[in-house]
């Protein structure tokens, strides 16, 4: 079943038809299993029902109308992102602990943050590839690049993390859990979405570092700190995503940023003994 919605998500930007029936089967293996119980079955029921009022509406030119039914699409979407009740996510790893000086560390299969990118694709049929930013240089993406491991380097400078080094056996289902279930459906929301449509009222890096504050913000249960570097890395991401126009390369320096960290950093946090 998850390997079936990871597939979904794969096929998702080239191949609409192969991606939708993965996601039926899916969808179909999570109503067995009890992922989805009945109020989250009706939940997603009610989403797909607004999806609809926006296509055929958006095909009637009635503007205003889709945009109303855009922003329930829109609420939808947060309360999928915050987990709403009923569904019961998969606990794949439970308090772990990565290294001695890392934090216990819990890791899902979140179906619902899963279904995001498939319905901001309704409101955005050109989501994963857009305009990009016109004139940016190789050394400009290298110094992107580089700004990644500075990040977590910054983090260890103030005492937040420290350097350790892991190769955990479960680094297979990380990959999967992080770049299907986390990484594509918070960049599908932040930068595909928010940080598009306020470009269109904002501008461009107005747009960014808006959506990068409301993506730190996102973050608040991890406390203040953590909302800083949130920001500081949704700028990264936005900027990954402006300058390519490609929803899968903000996705990609997402992924590698949580990747590094876990690599060779305490992940999630440090522990002081």
């Amino acid at each position: 079943m998850w390997a079936t919605l990871a597939a979904s998500l794969f096929f998702l930007p080239f191949n609409h038809t192969l991606s939708l029936l993965l996601l039926l089967c899916s969808l179909a293996g999570a109503v067995y299993y009890a992922v989805l119980t009945l109020p989250a079955m009706a939940f997603l029921l009610f989403m797909l029902v607004v999806a609809v009022a926006v296509t055929l509406l958006r095909h009637r030119q009635q503007k205003w109308r889709v945009v109303v039914m855009e922003l329930l699409l829109l609420l939808g979407c947060i309360a999928l992102l915050f987990h709403v009740s009923g569904f019961n996510n998969f606990k794949i790893l439970d308090k772990v602990q990565v290294g001695m000086l890392s934090g216990p560390f819990s890791m899902y299969y979140n179906f619902d943050k899963a279904l995001i990118p498939f319905f901001v694709l309704i409101c955005l049929p050109d989501l994963f590839t857009t305009q990009k930013h016109p004139s940016i240089s190789q050394l400009s993406w290298i110094g992107l690049m580089c700004t990644v491991p500075a990040l977590l380097l910054l983090a260890v400078a103030i005492g937040g993390l420290k350097i350790e080094f892991h190769f955990p056996q479960w680094i297979g289902q990380f990959f999967i859990a992080n770049v299907f279930f986390v990484c594509l459906a918070e960049e599908a929301l932040f930068r595909g979405y928010l940080q598009r449509r306020l470009s269109q009222w904002l501008g461009a890096y107005p747009a960014l570092l808006c959506s990068a504050l409301v993506f730190g913000a996102y973050h608040f249960a991890g406390g203040s700190s953590l909302i800083i570097f949130a920001t500081l890395a949704g700028i990264i991401y936005g900027l990954a995503w402006l300058w390519s126009g490609r929803l899968w390369v903000a996705v990609s320096f997402h992924f590698a940023f949580n990747l590094i960290h876990l690599l060779f950093f305490t992940y999630p946090i440090y522990l002081p003994k």
